[in-house]
């Protein structure tokens, strides 16, 4: 079975087939960061018309790269949501129109679904089951899956997700456009214990997150700030860092303990991030857990991941539709999936 996956529901346009019996045969990604850069964020109206741009021309690349045609293709499946109504729409009307040119069934996506099965499309993937920490823009959660389609919800973030704490972060030290990846490279080069910033909720007792009060705490103290040190910026970033890797460790060991499960699966833009890996690699190998991450460049929003979830929905049972059914999702809790 062969399966076409598109992604834009952002700022990155994806495009990859995956074949369930060869693996991903190929896979384009555009991002426009570029495009965002200078106004600090991405602008949804510019991000929905470089998506009309580019996916054309990465359907012809990725099916060139792939070795099969449209034709051989079994399914079309894209994003419905969430992300940036838009951008999501841009998505939805490419795939409909081509699948049913192609007389293609199609199947709409949960963009966090994508990012919690990538790990899968990596040489050594996890098996079933395994707890979830799913880092991605604006969500955090921790979720118990038991295979494709059966997830429960242990906890979730209450107020701003770690991406969007490392993104406003950034942006109070003055740090560009992504904010995350900037801030985590400056954080490297800070000197651990000069600021101690709060752990919001550690010791909570259950498994949700709050990072608002993280980022309140790195406004205090850019404002309050007596000395102009060139080495201040790095430090606060190395304490913001130090203080929301050591949440999020400490909250997916304690959900591998309340679970009984042994595996740990880290997906998302924040699952790339350097200092998160190694604190979750030594905690895991300190208890003989084993933890798996999506290769990286499957972190970010890409269409090998849609494509993949599409396929293993298909062979978990779901039923493709015919196309023509225009619909987006801007807000889809995932929680809606449970069981599906």
């Amino acid at each position: 079975m062969r399966v076409l996956g598109i992604e834009s529901s952002c700022d990155e346009t994806g495009l990859a087939v995956y074949d369930t019996e060869r693996g991903l045969l190929a896979h384009a990604l555009h991002t426009q960061i570029a495009l965002h850069a200078e106004y600090g964020g991405v602008v949804p109206e510019l991000a929905s018309r470089d998506h009309i741009r580019r996916l054309v021309p990465l359907l012809r690349q990725v099916m060139g790269a792939s070795g099969c045609s449209l034709a051989e293709l079994d399914a079309v499946a894209y994003t419905q949501g969430p992300g940036l109504a838009g951008a999501l729409l841009v998505g939805c009307a490419f795939a409909e129109g081509l699948a049913a040119s192609l007389g293609k069934p199609i199947l709409p996506v949960h963009h966090l679904e994508g990012h919690l099965l990538s790990p899968l499309l990596a040489q050594e993937p996890p098996e079933f089951p395994f707890v979830a920490l799913l880092v991605s823009g604006g969500h955090t959660q921790l979720m118990a899956v038991a295979g494709v389609g059966k997830y429960e919800l242990l906890g979730e973030t209450l107020d701003d997700a770690a991406g969007e704490a490392f993104d406003k972060t950034a942006k109070l030290l003055g740090l560009g456009y992504p904010g995350g990846p900037a801030l985590s490279k400056l954080a490297d080069v800070g000197q651990p214990g000069v600021f101690d910033l709060p752990r919001p909720m550690l010791h909570s007792g259950d498994f949700n997150f709050s990072f608002a009060g993280l980022k309140t705490a790195v406004l205090t103290l850019v404002r309050d700030k007596s000395e102009d040190r060139p080495d201040f910026p790095a430090d606060v970033a190395r304490a913001f860092q130090d203080a929301l890797v050591e949440v999020l460790v400490k909250k997916s060991i304690a959900a591998l303990k309340h679970t009984g499960m042994q595996r740990l699966v880290v997906a998302g833009g924040v699952g790339a991030n350097r200092q998160l890996r190694q604190a979750l690699n030594e905690a895991a190998r300190k208890r003989r857990y084993r933890v798996y991450y999506p290769e990286l460049e499957f972190c970010t929003d890409n269409g090998a991941m849609i494509a993949f979830a599409g396929a293993m929905r298909l062979m978990a049972g779901a039923q493709p539709r015919p196309a023509g059914v225009f619909a987006v999702r801007p807000r889809w809790p995932l929680n809606e999936l449970m069981g599906a």
